[in-house]
């Protein structure tokens, strides 16, 4: 599934993927390891793809010192991002990031956390997200789905309270008049294993981090937020066709931090931009069903600048 950058960013003139460096490769390279920081926890699609993305860098020896992955999603990601504004060493200092880059400095104002002083580095893809319930449920219909919710006492589980899961899952409950009793989770890994497990009822995770369960039979997708049907799941409908007129997608980007050198910055952005185009990172997004969205550090400052307004009316219309 092809979905242009207009569904996400409305900019004059597109600039070339060529454009992100001028001439050869920044002459600055890192003299230590890389510390990639992860604005999730263990085993959610944050993770899984930072740890791609660190194997494909090792695997085709394109940096000169490691990436090592650390897992810092406490407080809904305030944890990841305190790390990136606080550290002595911004040049060796990036991070992996998802929509809880928007939505938790909106929520948590005391951080102080302004997330235009961060450094733009790679936006990799953006992940839509997917209604799932367990197979035993034997609900296989988005109407049969809404007709068990409305019996009562339904659960759902789903990454932090503010966070992505649960802003869909306000948005269900308020355009179908749902009454669900939402579980906060550290990572999309545990939501997913609760799931198969039957100690939650339905989520909305992303494929990635469900592909395990589905591919075992253990649980059922039955809608999809995304724009267009999904190549992988042609059958699920999506909320669009159901009337609603809202899909909602998981940005998979790569930050440095406020203060990195130009460049420091024009590594990365050259390291991140080949990654992108190798057929590794092509045949992990055709397998995890993401969609491709490169976009330049000029329009990723205007792709965060429209995701903080969206996220501000989102956050509102869920009392926060």
């Amino acid at each position: 599934m092809n979905i242009t950058k207009r569904i996400f960013v409305k900019l004059a003139g597109a600039t070339a993927l060529a454009g992100i460096l001028a001439g050869p490769a920044a002459a600055w390279e890192p003299t230590k390891p890389v510390d990639f920081v992860i604005m999730a926890g263990a085993g959610g699609g944050a993770d899984q793809i930072a740890r791609f993305l660190q194997s494909v860098a090792e695997k085709n020896k394109m940096m000169n010192r490691p990436l090592v992955p650390n897992n810092k999603g406490g407080g809904s990601g305030a944890e990841a991002l305190i790390a990136l504004n606080t550290t002595r060493d911004p040049d060796h200092t990036i991070l992996v990031t998802l929509n809880s880059f928007f939505t938790t400095p909106l929520r948590q104002e005391n951080l102080g956390i302004d997330v235009q002083t961060f450094t733009p580095i790679a936006m990799m893809s953006v992940d839509p997200f997917i209604l799932w319930v367990h197979k035993d449920s034997g609900i296989t219909t988005f109407e049969e789905w809404l007709e068990e919710v409305r019996k009562g006492d339904y659960i759902m589980g789903g990454t932090g309270k503010g966070q992505e899961d649960s802003l869909v899952i306000t948005y269900l409950e308020q355009a179908f008049d749902l009454d669900i009793k939402y579980i906060p989770y550290k990572g999309g890994g545990d939501v997913a294993k609760d799931l198969a497990g039957k100690q939650i009822m339905a989520t909305v995770n992303n494929p990635a981090e469900t592909k395990g369960f589905y591919a075992n039979g253990d649980v059922v997708p039955i809608l999809a937020f995304s724009d267009e049907r999904m190549d992988a799941f042609p059958d699920v409908p999506t909320l669009k066709e159901k009337g609603e007129d809202f899909s909602y997608y998981n940005q998979r980007a790569v930050v440095g931090a406020p203060g990195q050198s130009d460049e420091a910055a024009a590594y990365y952005q050259d390291l991140f931009k080949t990654i992108y185009e190798t057929e590794e990172w092509k045949k992990y997004m055709e397998s995890e069903s993401l969609t491709p969205l490169w976009l330049t550090p000029e329009e990723q400052k205007e792709y965060w600048a429209k995701q903080v307004e969206r996220h501000k009316e989102l956050l509102a219309a869920m009392g926060e």
